[in-house]
């Protein structure tokens, strides 16, 4: 079989998540409601997946654009504020907010390689939320732009808070940003992008201009990264402290892609399900299996998950750097260069 025309094993996760939500409520799996956060972290997995995987920046500051992302909704949709657009028109506003933020920060940093590339995107993502904290003429502070109105889909109406629109609506943007990354990674671009990241020096010698290719993966990311930020904050119906949008989402966003698969698409969702799955589903699931049975007493600090996470993070990255380091669905080379 033709590489190239092989099934792509993202297509087959995203077919399982089409799956999952069809029998959801039949089953009464309750997996839905947590599957929503697994989706928004596999696009912000995305934007980092462009930056650092495809072009090889390592990039620190993701949840920097996330908070651009969500704030950008927030003010456009919220009734506090003139502008009261759509969902849709408030997204579309959300992804080219986030496109000029990476446009405004790589244009001054992109000649900086390394380590000191990534000290200054971390630096951006700490002056990004203290300038949401202390901005409260615009962006109310710690308290957060809220409340959001819900978004309103043809043929739906306005979601309310049962889960499955939600799903479909986050499953469906997901699909949409994978055919995108899926083109541009054979696309002229992509290939320059994958040049620049195996070696800057031969790629601008072979006539690429590697300054320009990586403003655009810059752009490209930042605004996935938004993208995840807006739907974030519709889903809360407000964007929440500055705070949720810290170092450790930066950190979280990098993990999903190193477990996955540096520069694949496919490893981003199964590092996405696998870190975030984690955290939201196996765990509280695992919690609530040992408290029923009594092994675990709810009031024990054993007790709740989120005091497990951290630690069953740092295991898996362990183990995985030990055993397999390229990732859990590492990126083949020449389907980047064009599928061949």
């Amino acid at each position: 079989m033709i590489r190239g025309r092989s099934l792509s094993p993202s297509w087959i996760l995203l077919g399982g998540a089409v799956l999952l939500g069809l029998l959801d409520r039949p089953l009464g799996l309750g997996l839905v409601d947590p599957m929503r956060g697994v989706l928004v972290f596999a696009l912000l997995g995305l934007g980092l997946n462009v930056v650092t995987g495809f072009t090889g920046l390592l990039h620190l500051g993701m949840a920097a654009f996330m908070a651009i992302g969500a704030y950008a909704f927030a003010i456009g949709t919220c009734d506090i504020y003139p502008f009261q657009l759509g969902f849709w028109p408030a997204m579309v506003l959300t992804v080219v907010v986030g496109a000029v933020a990476g446009f405004l920060l790589g244009a001054p940093t992109l000649g900086l390689r390394g380590d000191y590339l990534a000290i200054v995107t971390l630096g951006f993502g700490e002056i990004v939320q203290d300038v949401m904290k202390n901005m409260d003429a615009i962006t109310k502070g710690t308290q957060g732009i809220n409340p959001l109105p819900p978004p309103v889909l043809p043929g739906v109406g306005e979601l309310g808070s049962e889960e499955g629109p939600w799903y479909w609506l986050f499953l469906g943007l997901l699909v949409l940003a994978v055919m995108a990354c899926r083109n541009l990674e054979r696309s002229r671009t992509g290939r320059a992008w994958l040049a620049v990241r195996e070696d800057e020096l031969a790629a601008s010698c072979m006539g690429i201009a590697p300054i320009p290719a990586k403003m655009y993966a810059f752009a490209t990311g930042a605004a996935l990264a938004a993208m995840a930020g807006g739907l974030w904050a519709s889903l809360y119906a407000s964007t929440g402290e500055p705070g949720n949008y810290d170092f450790q989402v930066s950190i979280l966003a990098l993990c999903i892609v190193i477990v996955g698969g540096m520069g694949s698409i496919d490893g981003v969702l199964v590092g996405s399900l696998a870190m975030i799955g984690v955290a939201n589903i196996a765990l509280p699931k695992l919690a609530a299996w040992l408290q029923a049975r009594g092994v675990v007493d709810p009031s024990n600090v054993l007790g709740s998950p989120n005091n497990w996470k951290y630690l069953v993070f740092g295991v898996v990255l362990m183990v995985m750097m030990r055993v397999r380091p390229e990732g859990l669905l590492p990126a083949r080379l020449g389907r980047v260069g064009g599928g061949r």
